[in-house]
């Protein structure tokens, strides 16, 4: 009997990567979750009923009710948005400067490589929530405020990739070819070997977002990420790591989804890098 291979199935003589349609399958219907949010959610998040404290699951409440009568289910809604938002803007902060900085330094090298890698290194030996935390504590805990700081913690990490691929890159023969024609630095770099490094950096930037929406929910569920009264995915896990045996849905279906966020990053991810 044949095996069938779960990563690779063929549909019509295409080979279609498993792990990356499941990945995608499952961002996808958060991404609905968070569009329809913007507009809709069954009840008020912060609407308050005393008499619906603690409220089990049920055909209303959806996810039940945490121990200030409010509607988890709309909750986590909001949460997912929030996380969302806070790890587009972290990824496009640590992706815009990391490649600006990685490509200078891969591209030309020199002094210019020597001082702003001993920066990035100096930044990178910090754990991206501990250099976030550092950022975080300058600025305050607005939610921009931390959307900059862990964009800030990710810009190391994005710098260091991009500046290998250019080095591997600045020394083939297309990179020459266009230096011989007079071709502009500028060109060379954004025209000619962005787009060559770009499957390695879409890979990147989905790994990126895995992480982004980790290290929100991690300083969210240490008080310092999301404030009230913005719903946070980590903060309802914080919020209800007392109740875990009266009332476990509060932290449950939070908990379910960071899992689910993070399981289709990483697919997708996966996927992404075996086609390559």
């Amino acid at each position: 009997m044949k095996k069938l291979n779960i990563k690779n199935i063929k549909i019509n003589g295409r080979k279609i990567n498993s792990n990356m349609v499941i990945g995608a399958s499952i961002l996808l219907v958060l991404t609905i979750v968070v569009l329809v949010s913007l507009f809709y959610t069954p009840f008020d998040p912060e609407g308050m009923n005393v008499s619906l404290k603690n409220a089990k699951p049920s055909m209303t409440h959806f996810f039940g009710c945490d121990q200030f009568g409010r509607d988890t289910f709309s909750r986590v809604m909001v949460g997912i948005r929030n996380t969302f938002l806070i790890s587009v803007a972290t990824v496009f902060i640590g992706v815009v400067f990391g490649m600006i900085i990685g490509s200078v330094c891969g591209y030309f090298g020199g002094m210019v490589d020597e001082i702003l890698m001993r920066i990035n290194d100096a930044l990178y030996a910090f754990p991206s929530v501990l250099l976030a935390l550092v950022v975080i504590s300058l600025l305050g805990t607005k939610t921009t405020n931390v959307m900059i700081a862990l964009g800030i913690a990710f810009i190391p990490s994005f710098a260091r990739m991009v500046r290998g691929e250019y080095i591997k890159q600045k020394e083939m023969d297309y990179v020459k070819k266009a230096r011989l024609i007079g071709a502009s630095h500028f060109r060379i770099i954004f025209v000619h070997i962005l787009p060559n490094i770009t499957p390695v950096l879409l890979t990147s930037v989905i790994i990126g977002f895995n992480n982004a929406v980790l290290a929100e929910a991690g300083l969210s569920y240490l008080g310092i990420g999301v404030q009230p009264p913005d719903a946070s995915l980590g903060r309802m896990l914080s919020e209800s790591q007392s109740l875990l045996f009266t009332n476990p849905w509060c932290a449950i279906f939070p908990g379910l989804v960071i899992l689910l966020l993070v399981l289709g990053f990483a697919l997708l991810s996966e996927g992404l890098s075996s086609e390559e």
